[in-house]
């Protein structure tokens, strides 16, 4: 081997170095030890990036967004309800319930909530008295919605059974159902309330502000399907409402009701109304309408058992007028009981028009015009006096103006000015045609007679102390017109069928023709009666109208009489009304009283 080429073999060697490798390969090796170092040293740097990260984040929420975080799960578990506040109570005079609210539970779901299994949704449709096939497809419809109704007030028991089911997405709402224990007896003029438990008939209406009061709130804790957890703390007391004591006995009520509904039956009339007064402070005793209906019920609610009649409904009253007239005659001073007047022949003319009696009376005191209940004798009367006399009377008793109970409905009933009348029109309202009263209107004008001539306003509510009222006429015109009207339930008279047993009594019969769409109908009446009771101190006064009764007996003192009858009779003894004594009572005929006041030298009416 030649000496040029020995140092390419020791460079070759040197190359491999000592361990005789190549030096390559030692490189390589180099490298790939290198390699889980950087990777490592990544992995660590990564790691602990992201536990830096993940520390800010800890102290961003715990610490700089705290509020917000918090605030965003309370609005998720944190609620403020609100607390329904009790409707107040109706009652009596004597404190017995009419209206009372008890509590219920109101059914309702999150249909996004309510599961999808057919299963489930029939369970719940079950216990809710609901076809599940109906109930399903409720549920589809308001898939999209986040609220429905399953059934409103519903009583607290089953409502509970639903709740406890626990399916999701169903939830209750703890509510108040009015509940009326008197039902049809005095529903109209207590009223209903809606679904949401206010006012919508009735007194329930009128006074609905004070007997709904103020709601209240409370903080809750609830779970995420709106269960509630816990209660935390009270936010706002909720004040219940007033309670509204009526001046009407209860016991009255429920027998004149009975005695109301009976007798339109019997006469298969269209409607009755009935109204008892205070005859000294005008608080309402009772106050029937029939037909009526079940305020607990009302899938067969009808219409027309809906309305207070003695409130909302105004008709020509007719003959029971005349005492109120007879108030303003003798008020005038021209004449007295005793004057007389010729009825001869029992009829007459007046603008051409022709005005009768049921027969010819003869001569009559004014005593007898209303014992016999002669319009040929009030005729006379009002064309004699100046032509407001009458009316100015009628206005003063408020008669054509709203009584201002605030009673939904209530009506003002007409009162024609007396601006350049016929003398027709004014004999005619002397009779009780040409007007309209309601029943409360009518009570209220008798006060004046009752009540030694101060007419006192209605009231429905009780009242603490008799109001002062206003003097309208004498006490001694007042006694006058009270005698007069008691003679027309003695054996003279057309009212003998409301005589009750133990008292004097006094009133007016009244049988008026009812307008249809061609004037005044030839066989459709109103029956009417007016009476007070007793007459020594006259404690009540009950208006009586039955609305077209059927058959022959169609006059007031043969339909409305009798009622005032068993009504008045039974209410004294309620009452505690001691009997009067009867040997007071003058029962001379109109005959003898015209000769009685011929031979005192009464004055005729021209």
């Amino acid at each position: 081997m030649s000496e040029g080429n020995t140092p390419r073999r020791r460079g070759v060697n040197e190359r491999r170095g000592q361990s005789g490798e190549p030096r390559q390969s030692r490189s390589a090796a180099s490298h790939v030890s290198a390699a889980p170092v950087w990777r490592f040293r990544v992995m660590v740097a990564l790691v602990l990036l992201g536990m830096l990260v993940l520390a800010g984040r800890i102290v961003y929420l715990q610490v700089l967004d705290h509020q917000f975080l918090q605030g965003q799960g309370d609005a998720r578990t944190l609620r403020t309800e609100e607390i329904d506040a009790h409707r107040g109570m109706i009652v009596d005079s004597e404190g017995s319930p009419l209206a009372v609210s008890t509590p219920v539970i109101t059914l309702w779901a999150n249909p996004q909530q309510l599961p999808r299994d057919p299963v489930q949704l029939t369970r719940l449709a079950q216990a809710l008295g609901e076809p599940a096939s109906k109930f399903i497809d409720r549920v589809n419809r308001y898939r999209d919605k986040e609220f429905m109704y399953l059934r409103r007030e519903v009583t607290p028991q089953p409502a509970n059974k639903v709740l406890d089911m626990d399916i999701p997405g169903v939830y209750g709402r703890h509510e108040y159902k009015r509940y009326y224990p008197a039902g049809e007896v005095v529903a109209q003029l207590i009223g209903i309330t809606n679904i949401d438990d206010h006012g919508q008939e009735g007194l329930e209406l009128a006074y609905d502000r004070y007997l709904t009061g103020s709601p209240g709130q409370r903080r809750v804790l609830k779970d995420r399907r709106g269960h509630l957890v816990r209660d935390l703390h009270l936010i706002k007391e909720p004040h219940p409402g007033g309670e509204l004591k009526l001046a009407l006995n209860l016991r009255i009520q429920y027998m004149a009701y009975r005695e109301l509904k009976a007798a339109v039956q019997e006469h298969h009339a269209e409607a009755g109304t009935l109204v008892m007064m205070d005859a000294h402070t005008g608080e309402v005793l009772a106050m029937a309408s029939s037909p009526s209906y079940n305020p607990n019920n009302r899938a067969n609610m009808n219409v027309a058992g809906l309305r207070a009649r003695g409130i909302t409904d105004a008709f020509e009253p007719g003959s029971v007028m005349k005492p109120l007239a007879m108030t303003a005659i003798l008020h005038n001073g021209k004449y007295t009981p005793q004057s007389l007047i010729d009825t001869n022949p029992g009829w007459m003319m007046v603008d051409g028009y022709t005005i009768r009696d049921v027969r010819n009376f003869g001569m009559l005191t004014l005593t007898g015009v209303i014992t016999k209940s002669s319009n040929i004798g009030m005729t006379h009367l009002a064309l004699a006096l100046p032509e407001d006399t009458i009316w100015n009377m009628y206005n003063k008793m408020h008669l054509g103006q709203s009584p201002q109970l605030g009673f939904p409905g209530e009506a003002s009933g007409s009162l024609p000015a007396p601006y350049n009348w016929s003398k027709a029109k004014r004999a005619t309202m002397a009779y009780g045609y040409g007007v309209s009263v309601s029943a409360l209107q009518l009570a209220s004008a008798y006060t004046t007679i009752t009540n030694d001539g101060r007419r006192v306003p209605p009231s429905l509510l009780k009242i603490d102390k008799s109001p002062k009222g206003q003097q309208l006429v004498s006490p001694k015109t007042a006694h006058q017109v009270l005698k007069m009207m008691e003679t027309v339930v003695g054996p003279y008279g057309g009212g003998s069928r409301a005589r009750v047993d133990g008292y004097r009594i006094a009133g007016k019969t009244g049988t008026v023709r009812k307008v249809g769409d061609s004037g005044y109908q030839t066989e459709a009446y109103r029956s009417n009666f007016v009476g007070i009771a007793p007459v020594s101190n006259p404690r009540i006064i009950t208006v009586i109208s039955i609305d077209d009764p059927k058959g022959e007996e169609y006059y007031g003192g043969l339909v409305a009489a009798p009622i005032f009858s068993r009504v008045a009779g039974k209410a004294l003894r309620m009452l505690d009304v001691p009997p009067d004594e009867q040997t007071r009572t003058d029962w001379r005929s109109p005959k003898e009283r015209v000769k009685a006041a011929k031979a005192a030298g009464a004055k005729e009416v021209p």
